[in-house]
Formats: structure tokens, sequence, C-alpha cells
């Protein structure tokens, strides 16, 4: 299993964070769902492994979901 990765990882998470934003800009509801979609699938091939994924997906839901 890759060890997750908690602590500050991303060098600039403001910039990311804006960047984020700036792409969703001008997208109707539906489209910002999908491309938040295609965004967590083409992370999750990158990361690659399920049990990572599954701990990630545990994490992000939080403790109202079991996380």
């Amino acid at each position: 299993m890759t060890r997750r990765v908690l602590d500050k990882n991303l060098e600039d998470h403001d910039r990311f964070y804006a960047e984020l934003l700036a792409v969703h800009n001008g997208l109707t509801a539906e489209q910002s769902a999908a491309l938040n979609a295609r965004l967590i699938l083409v992370m999750a091939n990158h990361v690659g492994d399920l049990e990572t994924l599954r701990d990630m997906l545990a994490i992000a839901a939080g403790p109202s979901r079991g996380g």
C-alpha cells in the first residue's frame, strides 16, 4: 500500500485552488460536476492503488460517513 500523505505536500496549494476554481468558471452545474468526476478519475489513475484510494474516499467522506 502507498503511504497516504495528509501533511502539506503541495508547494502552492492556494494557487492550485485558484486554478481549480478558474477551470470551473463559466460552467453549468452539470458541466462542473462532470469536470470534477473526470479530474477524480485522472488523479485516481495517477495514484493507482485501490487500497489507498479507498482510504482517501473514507477521509474525504469525513466522520459523518465513517471516515
